[in-house]
């Protein structure tokens, strides 16, 4: 490393990667870290090894300039001066959050530690974490937190696919062990330029947690909604509609296959010692019930799966990405092939190969859009899907990707409905241009 200020970041993942790639496109020195070498091979061919808008180009210009160094062992990282520990943070499946990962990483990192250093934690972590781990350096290195080395926790809080633009705008939570640790982290994420917000390193540690539970049960709501409407025999995006329309206190979301690590994972974080024990798990449980509420809808409408074809539009978790972590379509396909259905699955931003749009509709007994991807948003999608399938073809789309406005719909019903959209849509921009045409102005022959 060179004299100047280094960083280390240790986890080159989703979280990791994009934020050593912009410290490095800003003038430090970057030394990333990550035991997967099918990583570290992608990036050292020059390739992003996922998708995360306009990162391809912020790794040719910091390879070209070579502020972006690669190793393999977190003890590595004690070359740098600071420490960043951007890895995975699950949980057990008895509601307990698993830190063994974090404190792996440490405890290869602490007979290295020097006075001066810094580590900060941006992975989620359980409330107390960081004081743990200035505990855990105090005791078994004799370090003082504050004064020998500096710990905070800075968490991430970007959304998938918007790394790049939100780390200069939205605000930085920095919440150190002490007044020197925090103003030691502050002074390192000030360098995006993003307002910094100084914190305790608990509120820091519970504001991540529950900026995701607030999505994760946001989203449930609609979720049970769509599941109360289909019992009562109504349509849920009338009655989300009727809710939001003008009203001041509306504003609830839309359906669909809510999922992903960190909402889906982070709500154990807060469950492990609830005071409301139970509340949180009955959120998770709605979103997870939507697969199996798709699949006895249909059958319902069309009876028994067995040598039906089924096309699944969508693999990954959230719209025009290529993350499938924790996303709820293979428990939607499981569960199709548990009632013997033939199941063909589409997502060209995928890694797991699958057929293309085409080839995985044609002939379908039922269309399901899993993901909202955006191309299943474009007319041309709709369009693609009556031309391969039968009249009868049920339509399934928790999103309104297609823009049916109705959960479960049939083929049928839904080319009438595109085509009175057609003509409304038509007959108004007719009104529209006789409205502006010319008017006569009397003065002409009679």
């Amino acid at each position: 490393m060179s004299d100047q200020r280094t960083i280390s970041v240790i986890g080159l993942g989703r979280v990791g990667l994009p934020l050593a790639l912009s410290f490095a496109d800003r003038g430090l020195q970057v030394l990333g870290i990550d035991h997967d070498q099918s990583v570290l091979d992608s990036l050292r061919a020059g390739r992003m090894p996922f998708e995360e808008a306009g990162t391809q180009e912020l790794l040719d210009r910091v390879t070209a300039n070579g502020r972006l160094e690669l190793g393999d062992r977190a003890a590595d990282a004690a070359r740098a001066d600071d420490i960043v520990i951007t890895i995975g943070t699950p949980s057990f499946s008895h509601v307990e959050s698993d830190l063994r990962q974090v404190r792996a990483a440490v405890d290869d990192l602490l007979p290295l530690l020097r006075p001066g250093h810094a580590l900060i934690l941006r992975s989620t972590i359980a409330p107390g974490t960081t004081e743990f781990v200035a505990g855990y350096l105090e005791k078994r290195r004799s370090l003082r937190v504050g004064s020998d080395v500096y710990v905070a926790h800075a968490p991430e809080r970007i959304a998938a696919g918007k790394f790049l633009q939100e780390i200069t705008t939205l605000p930085c939570i920095v919440g150190g062990v002490g007044e020197a640790s925090t103003e030691h982290a502050a002074k390192l994420f000030e360098v995006f330029g993003a307002p910094i917000v100084k914190t305790t390193p608990v509120q820091a540690e519970l504001a991540k947690i529950w900026t995701n539970i607030m999505r994760y049960a946001t989203f449930a709501l609609p979720n049970l909604l769509m599941m109360d409407c289909e019992s009562y025999g109504a349509n849920v995006f009338d009655v989300i509609e009727l809710i939001n329309h003008d009203y001041p206190r509306g504003g609830i979301a839309k359906p669909g296959m809510t999922a992903g690590t960190c909402l889906r994972k982070d709500f154990v974080f807060s469950e492990e010692r609830s005071a409301a024990p139970g509340m949180l798990l009955a959120v998770s449980r709605v979103n997870e019930g939507v697969p199996l509420f798709l699949v006895e809808g249909i059958k319902r409408r069309i009876g028994k799966l067995s040598a039906r074809k089924v096309a699944v539009l969508g693999l990954t978790f959230k719209r025009d990405t290529d993350d499938e972590r924790d996303s709820l379509s293979p428990k939607l396909i499981r569960l199709l092939e548990r009632e013997l259905a033939d199941v063909a699955v589409t997502d060209s931003h995928a890694e797991t190969p699958t057929q293309p749009l085409a080839e995985s509709v044609r002939d379908a007994d039922v269309v399901i859009v899993a993901t909202n991807h955006s191309e299943f948003e474009a007319p041309r999608t709709l369009e693609l899907i009556h031309s391969l399938v039968a009249d009868d073809c049920l339509l399934v789309d928790p999103w309104n990707s297609l823009g049916t406005s109705q959960v479960f719909v049939y083929a049928a019903e839904a080319r009438l409905l595109s085509e009175r959209r057609n003509d409304a849509g038509n007959a108004a921009g007719h009104t529209t241009a006789q409205a502006d045409a010319p008017k006569p102005s009397g003065h002409g022959p009679r």
